[in-house]
């Protein structure tokens, strides 16, 4: 049962005569105590709604179009608590995060509702089987999996978790079942690598056709990691080795399947110091959320894009703008930079290498840049009449950097606006000549 928290004026629900404070207690005599429920049986053309309001159940039947919403809205968009994470792996990046940092960044989420509405990744080890059974009857697809490895005993040890090899056997009746599967692999230095990599890889192939794609990760290591598992980060001979294993599998699964499956993400590839694969190697850019082809896709979409400089004609030149990146993506940054210039008289742009101080020297991605870091490398800088920064460096709660600086407070320390920009081109594009 939940709380109703708002009736929309004039909807169907409103219209009924369902107000807010009433409890939802079902829809066409189904218990609703989340938004799949809610969602699922909400999909009927015709439904009965049963409140609870001062007491006394009250039920209300709706005449609507498949699909249309009813207009209720809830506390939160799950209806419910989100489901808390139970495991302790050995390479959580929350683990590693420095104490009196804000509290939401130390909640780790393991809910399998996130994974259908929002891409979260989850484990699988708070679930039971009647979690999974509903997955199936309401055929919630895909499911995203934090698999890391298929050895139940290795997956006990890094997620130190008992249940963790047990709840393996849910990819397979999830898969037999047909439910899409898109699974990740964080690798971990002397952990899940080489041989354990190699088994991992040939049982979630198994999988096909229900598995979609796999992303192999490496692990995110923080400067605050006293008292944890000791990791160690992947050498560039290393993660040479990492891809060309990786993609022997993929090259097969091309070969047989016709697609790919398995990726190495970006990192492997700029740590080894080898060049990203085209664009047509990450096929539909699946696995782009966990930075597998994100450079790439970002290249190409820019590339496309400067094909017709027309939709750009609003640029009033002069104008030169400044770019803050990670290590991580500096060098494909000045490459994209360059064009930009070369296509559009009087554009200037200096692109910053950012230290992680704040995580770490080993942290060298766009996306864990902090406010203070950007400010204080950024200082007496050249930045021309705009900064700009990417838009993952933000967090949802707030639109803040992880030190909890905003935005508008870097401008005021830096003295020039910032921007907060997406990598795919066109807005990529807009964002460096100062449009929209």
């Amino acid at each position: 049962m939940v709380t109703i928290t708002d009736v929309l004026p004039k909807s169907r629900a409103a219209r009924a005569g369902i107000k807010t404070g009433d409890v939802l207690i079902s829809i066409n005599q189904k218990e609703i105590n989340d938004v799949l429920d809610y969602r699922f049986y909400l999909a009927n053309k015709e439904i009965d709604v049963a409140v609870l309001r001062d007491g006394e159940e009250l039920s209300f039947h709706i005449v609507k179009k498949e699909y249309d919403d009813i207009g209720l809205d809830f506390e939160t968009p799950l209806m419910d608590k989100k489901h808390s994470c139970e495991n302790k792996c050995v390479f959580c990046f929350i683990d590693q995060l420095p104490k009196g940092m804000r509290k939401t960044l130390y909640f780790k989420d393991d809910d399998s509702r996130l994974s259908f509405l929002h891409g979260n990744y989850v484990t699988l080890t708070n679930m039971h089987e009647r979690d999974i059974d509903r997955i199936i009857d309401m055929h919630i697809s895909p499911v995203n999996v934090s698999a890391h490895t298929t050895n139940p005993e290795l997956r006990k040890t890094m997620m130190h978790n008992k249940r963790a090899g047990e709840v393996l056997s849910y990819l397979k009746k999830l898969a037999d079942a047909k439910i899409s599967l898109c699974c990740q692999i964080v690798l971990c230095k002397g952990l899940n690598d080489g041989e354990e990599l190699d088994r991992s890889l040939h049982d979630l192939i198994a999988l096909y056709p229900a598995l979609t794609s796999v992303a192999i990760v490496p692990a995110g290591l923080t400067r605050f990691r006293d008292g944890l598992y000791p990791l160690e980060r992947f050498s560039p001979e290393e993660s040479a080795a990492v891809i060309k294993q990786i993609n022997a599998y993929g090259d097969w699964c091309k070969k047989q399947y016709g697609t790919r499956i398995v990726f190495p993400s970006d990192e492997f590839y700029i740590t080894a110091g080898l060049p990203l694969p085209d664009d047509d190697f990450y096929e539909d850019y699946s696995q782009i959320e966990n930075g597998v082809g994100l450079l790439t896709d970002m290249r190409s979409s820019i590339e496309f894009e400067l094909e017709d400089l027309s939709a750009y004609s609003d640029f009033c030149a002069p104008r030169k703008v400044s770019i803050a990146t990670g290590y991580a993506a500096y060098d494909h940054i000045c490459a994209v930079s360059k064009k930009l210039e070369e296509s559009f008289d009087g554009l200037r742009i200096n692109v910053y290498r950012i230290k992680n101080n704040f995580f770490g020297d080993s942290i060298t991605v766009s996306g864990l840049l902090t406010g203070k870091d950007m400010s204080e490398q950024l200082s007496g800088k050249d930045l021309g009449d705009e900064l700009l920064f990417s838009c993952s460096a933000l967090r949802a709660d707030g639109e803040v950097f992880l030190d909890d600086m905003t935005p508008e407070e870097l401008s005021k320390k830096l003295g020039v606006p910032t921007r907060a920009c997406e990598s795919d081109g066109y807005s990529f594009i807009c964002a460096v000549l100062g449009l929209n």
